[in-house]
């Protein structure tokens, strides 16, 4: 049985998305195809009559139930890409046209990590994906959590992500998520490391979705960071947890992106910067919980995530004390 399609994606043809790139922007697709890969937004390659290359990503359509953080995100990415273009060294596409619910960027050469790769071109662009995380992060925000109005955030840091995780837990009660542990747990837990949670101080720009099917690559070259759509000011310790998926990165102190960020490896991590990785991945966890029912993601797609992502979770939540 195929999967079934998100209610969020909008069901668009050629015809529709030219019409809105020329409504919205002014500007005249020659050409355009759908893309497949994401579950949100319904992206399209499409060629402009000035020859250029481009993908146009559109948000929902009107009324569709979303949860908390996902209000205004497509105007958030276009937000990415010009902060992280304008810290140079971070591969993203430049911002062709945007507005609330539309985004129209340059195509970038390559094609995702999540393809095949040979072992040495995983090893150079997971290492080339560090040295660009390290410029990504020397971007800094005036408040923590998520930009725009009625998305949670914070003074501090403890402050944004315990009202991100809030957020997130209340999305999950709305959607009838049953998770494998209280809530309560979960919020208690972050309560107990307020501690290292205050321990950093300056909101860095985090890109928060790093796995392998956003990080393009050419000839064994980075290429580019895409789908920023869920960026946030944090720590930015939070962007080797997608890297790193159903593993540790702090176990793997040789790993090419902890290579390319701090310049030589292994790397140890402090027991602070530990326990901080382990409540990043909770929260992450719960995501992929408890997006699927906003996502069309039911039956065995469902049961399947659910196996996968229920020990990761279970393992950090426990270890975590």
């Amino acid at each position: 049985m195929p999967a079934a399609i998100s209610p969020t994606q909008r069901q668009l043809t050629p015809e529709t998305v030219a019409a809105l790139l020329h409504e919205r922007f002014g500007r005249v697709a020659v050409h355009c195809g759908p893309l497949s890969g994401g579950t949100f937004a319904a992206v399209w390659r499409v060629t402009l009559n000035d020859g250029t290359e481009a993908v146009a990503k559109i948000g929902p359509p009107p009324g569709v139930p979303l949860l908390r953080y996902e209000r205004g995100v497509i105007a958030a990415e276009a937000r990415y890409y010009r902060l992280a273009g304008a810290a140079g060294g971070v591969p993203v596409p430049p911002v062709l046209a945007a507005d609330s619910d539309v985004v129209l960027v340059g195509l970038l050469p390559g094609r995702p990590l999540s393809d095949p790769a040979t072992d040495q071109e995983q090893q150079v662009v997971r290492r080339e994906l560090g040295e660009a995380l390290r410029r990504l992060h020397a971007v800094e925000g005036t408040r923590f959590g998520y930009d725009g109005e009625g998305r949670a955030g914070g003074d501090t840091w403890p402050e944004a992500f315990t009202a991100m995780t809030a957020d997130l837990l209340a999305d999950g009660r709305d959607w009838g998520v049953s998770l494998p542990v209280p809530e309560e747990r979960i919020m208690a837990a972050i309560d107990r490391h307020t501690g290292v949670l205050a321990e950093v101080r300056a909101p860095a720009l985090v890109h928060f979705d790093l796995w392998d099917g956003n990080v393009l690559h050419e000839d064994g070259k980075l290429t580019g960071l895409v789908d920023g759509e869920r960026y946030f000011w944090g720590d930015p310790l939070y962007d080797f947890v997608s890297p790193a998926i159903g593993r540790r990165i702090e176990q793997e102190p040789s790993h090419p992106v902890l290579h390319g960020y701090y310049g030589r490896v292994p790397h140890a991590f402090t027991e602070a910067e530990r326990a901080r990785l382990m409540l990043y991945r909770i929260q992450f966890c719960l995501l992929l919980l408890i997006e699927m029912p906003s996502r069309a993601v039911v039956g065995e797609t469902a049961r399947e995530r659910r196996e996968w992502v229920t020990p990761w979770l279970l393992s950090d939540l426990r270890d975590l004390g």
